[in-house]
């Protein structure tokens, strides 16, 4: 009976690449677990399966260098890279070792295998259940109860991790090899750079010794239990139940301050620890993971950027010609000049535009003009308008000054103390609040979304222009969010009240970056009395996707589309509350609808919702962005999906344990420092 074990390892590890061969005591991990694991009497020969990944080459070679055989297959049927390898091994008995594992102890090994011997059994283990220090886990099984599960594991999980088949089926016979104590709580494997961080701290306490046995690394551990903290977090066997996405966010968090560039695409804000996270591709309202899965986008479709659907043919094609004619020069693009007369034409009151790239930015430079032309610095300001420090220094007044406005919790942190009372908040609706501000302070500019959760109160907007007009203020409407959404334009258009500049961004470009100011010419000029410049406002992606965007939305009518699907939207949820007897409160613009339970536990519920539709194949919590792709056919699935939730939300508030449903933590309402 040959005994091969075969060790899997690969470079592009998700949650930490290139991990096999970084170099502990000067040498590469995984030589030292080769060599620990040639220590081991019963095995007749290592192999390393890997894939074929151009990535693994450098590993592939190093190993082949050492004398070992190396099998390359596929990268994701690990199932199959497995058994090839043992087929090509010719192995009657096979013992899998994971490359995550350098301090495998060849001690444990021998006693797996002689229990494997001495039972007669399919497949042992000791790992079932765990009684070891996780980093010391052996399976020994049968090459025909490998084949077995290569020819009839049709899971994906099943293939991925190759042994599950064997250890869940009924048809293999099965013996485990326990600890006389429970030591499955200590972490001596590499999944992490933390546990990378343990492990190394082990190899240099025994230098040059590379023989120490898991009974010394115990003894050091109780000895010394502080050098073992660092990785005390860890879940054992956490990337078995992880997806792709899921791992990667972990890996980001240590590298990116906040895991992302966007606070309303973390996970936490959708579902803490479960959420796939990252797509690997996009269209009409469909999105995939990483993995692979599907799901309908009826959630933020790109927060709101893409009113035409994911990756428009059209659009696309207008983008991908510009990128062979070439995105930027030492000249000028032509198209930024074209667009920005095709935004005066939708918005007769104004005679000019800077464009921009964000929408963040877009609001920056109103400011900075809407300042210079009115000579004044004060700004009073409602609704939400970006992460730069004019907006946030409101918060250095009071740091409850932007709760109603945008997130939370937000700290006014780096922006500068000289700011504070440059920027004024006022409540929407609430005309005499901002009168008195006006009376109070010397204000120049006021900045304001058109509509918030609910529409203005008749004369509301109209009092806001007079008011404006009266002090020689600089009116300007942000519709970064709120642009052709409702009209083909800016919802102002709407409500039939003319701003002097207004801001637009996110839809602009159907998922392309582009932001643009537009104003009358009085106010726009001043743009030249200060410096207001930037490289890649003069790219030429973003303003050849907003020209093809604007010619799709005219033709297909997009705004009228969209608004008739989320006022059905609404309806509907209203329905469904009746039907479950739940109070519910709807906000928003119909095409940016949005609805709540005004109940304790609405966060929590927000949460179960957003896992439950998930398994579901829906991406949803408690607002969608309505895009022309969600059909009447993905409307009615995704209430088909949702009312069983209803269901279980009003037996919760009957008394059942929300808690108990969720399989998580619960997702975030506002900022908060990630970790």
């Amino acid at each position: 009976m040959k005994t091969v074990a075969i060790v899997q390892a690969r470079m592009g590890s998700t949650r930490f690449p290139n991990k096999v061969l970084r170099p502990i005591c000067g040498t590469p991990m995984i030589g030292l677990l080769l060599e620990r694991l040639s220590k081991a009497r019963h095995i007749d020969q290592i192999a390393l399966a890997t894939s074929k990944d151009p990535r693994n080459e450098p590993l592939a070679e190093y190993v082949r260098a050492l004398g070992y055989e190396v099998y390359q297959g596929s990268e994701d049927d690990v199932l199959d890279r497995y058994h090839q390898a043992a087929k090509a091994a010719e192995a009657d008995v096979v013992v899998r070792i994971t490359g995550d594992c350098p301090l495998i102890d060849p001690e444990i090994i021998d006693a797996v295998v002689a229990r494997f011997r001495e039972t007669g059994v399919d497949y042992a283990t000791n790992t079932m259940p765990p009684t070891y220090p996780d980093g010391l886990d052996i399976e020994v099984f049968t090459f025909e109860a490998l084949e077995t599960a290569w020819s009839q594991a049709k899971d994906t999980r099943h293939r991925e991790h190759v042994t599950p088949y064997i250890r869940e089926s009924e048809q293999f016979t099965r013996a485990n090899v326990a600890n006389e104590t429970d030591l499955s709580g200590e972490r001596w494997t590499v999944d992490e750079p933390e546990d990378f961080d343990v492990v190394r701290m082990v190899f240099d306490h025994f230098h040059p010794r590379r023989d120490f046995s898991w009974h010394n690394v115990l003894t050091l551990c109780r000895e010394h239990p502080e050098r073992f903290t660092a990785n005390r977090h860890l879940i054992r066997n956490e990337g078995t139940h992880l997806g792709t996405g899921q791992k990667l966010w972990k890996r980001a968090k240590r590298v990116i301050p906040g895991g992302n560039m966007l606070l309303s695409k973390r996970a936490e804000m959708f579902l803490p620890e479960r959420w796939p996270a990252y797509f690997s591709k996009a269209k009409g309202c469909r999105v995939w993971d990483l993995d692979g899965n599907g799901y309908i986008d009826t959630s933020l479709m790109g927060i709101g950027t893409n009113i035409l659907g994911y990756g428009h043919p059209e659009v696309d094609e207008a983008v991908c010609r510009t990128v062979a004619a070439g995105n930027m020069s030492t000249f000028n693009c032509p198209e930024e000049v074209y667009l920005a007369e095709r935004l005066v034409d939708l918005h007769p009151w104004a005679d000019m535009v800077r464009l921009a790239r964000s929408g963040g930015e877009a609001n920056a430079i109103a400011i900075r003009i809407a300042r210079a032309a009115a000579g004044r610095d004060k700004v009073a300001f409602c609704g939400y308008h970006g992460w730069h420090d004019w907006y946030l220094s409101a918060n250095l007044s009071d740091e409850q000054s932007l709760d109603g406005h945008l997130l939370p919790g937000l700290e006014p942190k780096g922006v500068p103390r000289n700011l504070k009372g440059s920027v004024l908040p006022f409540t929407y609706n609430n005309f005499a609040e901002l009168e008195a501000l006006v009376q109070k302070h010397e204000i120049g500019v006021i900045k304001m979304e058109v509509s918030r959760n609910m529409g203005p109160e008749k004369g509301f907007l109209e009092a806001v222009r007079e008011l404006a007009t009266d002090r020689d203020i600089v009116l300007i409407f942000d519709e970064c969010t709120s642009g052709f959404r409702q009209t083909f334009g800016g919802l102002h258009k709407y409500y039939g009240v003319e701003p002097d500049m207004a801001v637009f961004g996110k839809a602009l470009g159907n998922g392309y970056a582009i932001s643009a100011v537009v104003g009358r010419k009085e106010v726009m000029e001043a743009a030249q009395s200060t410096f207001i410049s930037s490289t890649f406002w003069t790219e030429r992606i973003g303003p050849s996707a907003a020209l093809k965007t604007l010619e799709v939305m005219e033709r297909e009518r997009s705004w009228e589309r969209i608004t008739d699907t989320g006022r059905d939207i609404s309806r509907r949820w209203q329905k469904l509350a009746k039907k479950h007897d739940l109070p519910i409160r709807i906000t928003g613009l119909p095409a940016l609808i949005g609805f709540s339970f005004p109940v304790p536990d609405m966060l929590k519920y927000k949460t179960l919702i957003t896992q439950e539709m998930l398994k579901k194949g829906f991406l949803a919590a408690t607002s969608i962005y309505v895009c022309i792709e969600h059909t009447r056919e993905v409307v009615d699935a995704y209430f088909e999906e949702l009312d069983p939730i209803f269901a279980l939300i009003k037996e919760c508030e009957s008394g059942r344990s929300v808690d108990d449903l969720l399989e998580g933590p619960v997702c975030h309402a506002g900022f908060k420092r990630l970790n």
